[in-house]
């Protein structure tokens, strides 16, 4: 019972985070927009705290799938949420325009956004193996591929927050 309450807190937040990031999108827009910043240190502080929910609810359900807690295909449905809310940042961040000073900062957050991106995806890969029965070895593969994908995203935000004007 806990997992699913687990599931459902998870999706909660989630859907909040997406839906709050999603109505900048929802506004018809005439000509190409620009997400403008003015307080370049607080929209990074901003971006990188939903990253850090974002990065203890997966990690939460991502070591639920491991201990058999969570079914794959409920992890599935908790990284498709959790991608979709990722991908949202990272279009805010493709259309931010920072001005110079802060440009290499925010440049390497937008590739942890990418990598954290990419981890999600690669743990997704992992269910779907569990789900297949597929070999130790090749589990065991997918598990050092995604810790090497998320060692570099937190090199990035590492890489990040060292090139803060």
């Amino acid at each position: 019972m806990a997992s699913k309450k687990g599931i459902a807190v998870t999706a909660i937040i989630l859907a909040a985070i997406t839906g709050a990031s999603f109505l900048l999108w929802v506004i018809p827009q005439e000509n190409e927009s620009t997400f403008i910043v003015t307080d370049y240190q607080g929209y990074l502080d901003g971006v990188e705290n939903i990253h850090e929910v974002l990065q203890e609810s997966i990690d939460i359900e991502y070591q639920n799938l491991r201990d058999g807690k969570i079914s794959p295909e409920d992890y599935i449905t908790v990284t498709e949420i959790t991608s979709s809310q990722v991908t949202t940042q990272i279009s805010e961040f493709i259309t931010s325009k920072p001005s110079e000073p802060w440009q290499e900062s925010y440049i390497n957050y937008m590739d942890a956004m990418k990598k954290f991106n990419e981890y999600i995806l690669e743990t997704k890969v992992l269910a779907n193996q569990i789900q297949n029965g597929s070999s130790d070895e090749e589990i065991s593969q997918t598990i050092e591929k995604i810790e090497s994908i998320k060692s570099q995203s937190m090199e990035f935000v590492k890489k990040s927050n060292e090139l803060r004007p």
